[in-house]
């Protein structure tokens, strides 16, 4: 038995591409996981596939599980028989049930006795059919409470006939309402709302102050299986008219060769003052039409929008309607598009954005190759209305827009050879011509032939020539060639390895339509890569003047530089020839050196540097100066370090680093130093300080000094000390001492600030400018603790006759505490907050008011939940309701003023 089921297995990794057998461009990969025994039939000229077993397939990205699954290959559906699952993954549901029926032509699941489950609902049925898009069942029971897993559901839904279109809405016919499984309300039809807030129904009563007593209403409905919408009722007292209506829908598949409809229509209302109605309407179509001999179905979309709602009387925009349609179509031999873009209303009085295309035909031939020869066209012709191009004066004469005919050719040849032995030949032709009613023209072509010859594998020498042409003046802006281009340039480029580890190359070019002053300069390159050397060059010199354009390089001695090989043998292997001797140099030195010149600044900043390293990676010494050939002046002279105690890692890891900077054409310097231990404690030091005071400033800069742990352990801390340092006469003039505290353990942070002025030059005082502390505490899963508050002092006037001003801002301090059962998921939570400021001014508190906290309940169901918040302070309180996939709706909100109803007066 072993050995036959190691067959059918191997048999069943054959199956894996079932799905390429059914044919027809709607097909669907089905791939077999696992299965015991497999079976072909031919029953009824039907061709059907027997998979028994613990069965396992995927349907595309759908999983199906069951005892037995029945294959038809010729009506392309799967018979899961008996008990069975199908997991949908676009939608996110298992569906589990008896007998199901998998039509994969049409991608619909039919089956008795199913259960249907999501993240939000449970539904179960006698009979379900599924298709993209939706869901239907008969004989149904859903709710929401089924993950709660609590027993009975909290409340429920019976219905005879139930439609589902996952994500947006639920509409049962002649349904029950369950609570606690007790029935307890008749409905004839009800519609539950899903995740999208903007589908949900909704009704605002208002009252303004030029409209009056307004009404908005929006109640969804849906037609028949594919259709749903939401009807729109606008209701304004003082508006002539009052009334506005409107609809906004979506269909999934109504009509025969139409996949899609959107549509959002709304007449409204004009302002008080005007009369009649203004209208927005967003209206899209998109679908397929079979074509004979189409290598695919023809695509159309068509959209149709205006927008008048909230534009002035004056708005260009008023009135106009965008219509656009398109259709592609996809052939053997080519493709073919039609575009129709146009606008109805009043004529623009500006230019247009974009073209109207009344209409627009593209056909696209296949790319064409034979051999090495390939070829590419493209046409289009079609009637344009755009923006004159202003550089056309016939077209700006028209106006700032135009209409004309135009007709555009597009082709790009290509053709490559290769004439003799490591000789490379490519030539090359793009064009593309435009043609307009008025009688313009443009035109943009390019020819190019190249020629490659290597010698020795690593040298090449390569000629080219080209023509480039760019004419014509467009009457239209959208399509306008901005300047005219006549060149044919001819070049030459070399690359060449003269020696080992040398590379040198030269290119040159010279267009035949410019003067001899105009031409470009030439190029060279040089590279040198041979231990202790690597040098980079590279200069252009103008041939014509003979003189130096550009010019740059770069020096290294170290001997950690290139990487001398061996020749190769015929063979391909390492010939036996012994190899030159390498000039030593010290392994702990490295020099190197970097400049310039530049015809139009002269000399490039010369930099030269020296670095000296430590017998590990971790410990060198780097001293840098950069010099201004041109002022001549030193721009920076510069000293980076770090150096590491490598006697004992373990007991006594030591790591100094640090950088110091000196730039003398402002007197500045600037640099840092750090000295850590372990890798966990760091002392550290930085300044940035002028040796000449600048005139009118009481310091030369800034200077400080910190010790602390490094940042990202559990528990961290920091201590600095500092500020403006004045070097005429010795010291801090308003140095500060601030330090910091972190702490994070499991369901546990501290962090604690304060910054202390501290006596200076400038500064008479010591005094508490800043503090702040954030905590959180939770104790074990039922109540929490956290809190965040800030101190800051500010002072105003002249000492000692100066103000202080303190303020103290808890946002917010909070503690929250669950209720419920030992063991089980708390059912409802208590919480008190504060969120308050509080102000002193030389000790005085300024507006006292009392404590202000605001108290809160959630009882939270899983299925549904219930917020109530009481804010003691503005003596307010809210109830909301929140069911799955949605945010909480307020239900009442009483204050001081009186109540209000979000639901009839929001």
């Amino acid at each position: 038995m072993t050995r036959r089921r190691g067959r059918v297995r191997a048999a069943l990794l054959g199956l894996c591409l079932l799905g390429g057998l059914l044919g027809g461009a709607q097909a669907r990969t089905v791939k077999i996981i696992s299965a015991d025994t497999l079976e072909l039939r031919q029953v009824d000229d039907q061709e059907l596939v027997i998979i028994t077993g613990d069965v396992e397939l995927r349907v595309d990205d759908d999983v199906v599980r069951a005892r037995r699954v029945e294959f038809n290959r010729t009506r392309r559906t799967l018979t899961l028989i008996g008990a069975a699952s199908y997991r949908s993954a676009r939608d996110g549901q298992n569906l589990s049930g008896e007998n199901l029926v998998v039509e994969l032509g049409q991608e619909q699941v039919t089956g008795e006795d199913v259960l249907i489950s999501d993240s939000q609902l449970e539904i179960r049925g006698q009979e379900i059919e599924r298709i993209p898009g939706q869901l239907r069942a008969t004989g149904g029971y859903f709710t929401t409470c089924a993950r709660c897993g609590r027993t009975p559901n909290d409340f429920a839904f019976r219905a005879e006939r139930l439609l589902l279109y996952p994500g947006d809405r639920l509409v049962a016919y002649r349904a029950q309402l369950l609570l606690a499984d007790v029935p307890v309300l008749f409905l004839p039809v009800l519609v539950l709302p899903l995740n999208d807030r903007e589908r949900q129904p909704r009704l605002e009563v208002g009252r303004d102050a030029v409209d009056g007593y307004t009404v908005q209403a929006d109640l969804p409905f849906s037609i028949g299986s594919s259709t749903l919408g939401t009807t729109l009722l606008r209701y304004y007292q003082n508006r002539d008219p009052s009334l506005g209506l409107g609809v906004s829908l979506r269909s999934y598949a109504p009509l025969p060769w139409v996949d899609r409809v959107n549509l959002y229509a709304l007449a409204n209302p004009r302002p008080v003052g005007s009369s009649g109605y203004d209208l927005d309407l967003n209206f899209g179509v998109r679908g397929r039409v079979p074509l004979e001999l189409a290598l695919r179905d023809l695509d159309y979309t068509l959209g149709v929008t205006r927008s008048d709602i909230g534009r002035s009387d004056t708005d260009p925009q008023r009135g106009v309607t965008n219509v656009t349609f398109g259709a592609k179509v996809d052939y053997p031999l080519y493709t073919a598009e039609f575009n129709y873009v146009n606008r109805f209303g009043p004529e623009p009085t500006t230019a247009l954005g974009a073209p109207l295309k009344l209409p627009e035909v593209t056909v696209d031939p296949k790319v064409y190759t034979n051999g090495n020869l390939s070829a590419d066209f493209r046409v289009s012709a079609g009637r344009y209305t755009g923006a004159s191009n202003p550089l056309s004066r016939s077209a700006s004469a028209q106006g700032v827009n135009i209409t004309t005919e135009r007709i555009e050719e597009q082709h790009s040849l290509a053709y490559t050879a290769r004439p003799w032995q490591n000789a490379d030949l490519s030539l090359s032709n793009t064009f593309t011509g435009r043609y307009y009613g008025t009688g313009a023209r443009t035109v943009q072509l390019n020819l190019g032939a190249t020629l490659t010859q290597r010698f020795n594998t690593t040298n090449t020498f390569s000629v080219g020539a080209g023509y480039l042409r760019t004419e014509g003046t467009s009457p239209l802006a959208f399509d306008a060639l901005y300047g005219r281009t006549l060149s044919a340039p001819l070049s030459v480029t070399l690359s060449t390895v003269p020696v080992r580890d040398v590379t040198f190359g030269v290119s040159y070019s010279r267009d035949l339509f410019l003067k001899a002053e105009q031409q470009p300069p030439a190029s060279f390159t040089l590279n040198v890569n041979r231990s202790p050397l690597s040098l980079n060059a590279s200069s252009t010199v103008d041939l014509y003047a003979r003189e130096l354009k550009t010019f740059s390089y770069s020096a290294t001695l170290s001997n950690t530089t290139g990487n001398s090989s061996l020749p190769l043998s015929p063979t391909g292997t390492a010939g036996r020839v012994k190899a030159a001797p390498r000039p030593q140099w010290p392994s702990t030195l490295a020099l190197s050196a970097q400049g310039g010149y530049d015809q139009t600044t002269g000399p490039r900043p010369f930099t030269v540097s020296a670095t000296v390293n430590g017998d590990v990676r971790t410990n060198n010494f780097t001293v840098s100066v950069t010099h201004n050939v041109s002022t001549p002046v030193i721009n920076e002279a510069r000293v980076n370090y770090s150096l590491s105690r490598t006697s004992d890692t373990v007991l006594n890891p030591l790591t100094l680093s640090g950088t110091e900077r000196l730039l003398p054409p402002s007197g500045q310097i600037i640099g840092d130093a750090s000295l850590t231990w372990r890798g966990r404690y760091r002392l550290s030091t930085a300044h940035s300080l002028y040796l000449t005071r600048p005139a009118g400033a009481t310091s030369n800069g800034t200077l400080s000094v910190s010790a602390g742990t490094v940042q990202g352990s559990a528990t961290n801390w920091n201590v600095t000390y500092g500020g403006p340092y004045d070097l005429v006469r010795g010291g801090f003039t308003q140095p500060t001492l601030s330090g910091s505290l972190g702490a994070t353990r499991p369901g546990q942070s501290l962090a604690l600030g304060a910054t202390l002025n501290t006596p200076g030059l400038d500064q008479p005082r010591t005094e508490l400018t800043r503090a702040s502390l954030d905590a959180s505490w939770q104790f074990g899963s039922r109540a929490a603790l956290s809190g965040r508050g800030t101190y800051a002092r500010t002072r105003s006037g002249t000492f000692p006759d100066d103000r202080a001003t303190d303020t103290l801002t808890l946002d917010p301090l909070r503690l929250s505490v669950g209720l419920g059962r030992s063991g089980q998921p708390p059912g409802a939570y208590l919480s008190g907050s504060l969120r308050q400021t509080f102000t002193w001014v030389d000790g005085v508190r300024q507006n006292p008011a009392p404590l202000s906290p605001v108290l809160g309940l959630t009882i939270d169901r899983c299925c549904w939940a219930l917020q109530a918040e009481a804010d003691l302070g503005l003596r307010r309180y809210r109830v909301a309701v929140g069911l799955p996939g949605q945010s909480f709706y307020p239900l009442f909100d009483l204050t001081g003023d009186g109540l209000n109803v979000p639901l009839i007066n929001p």
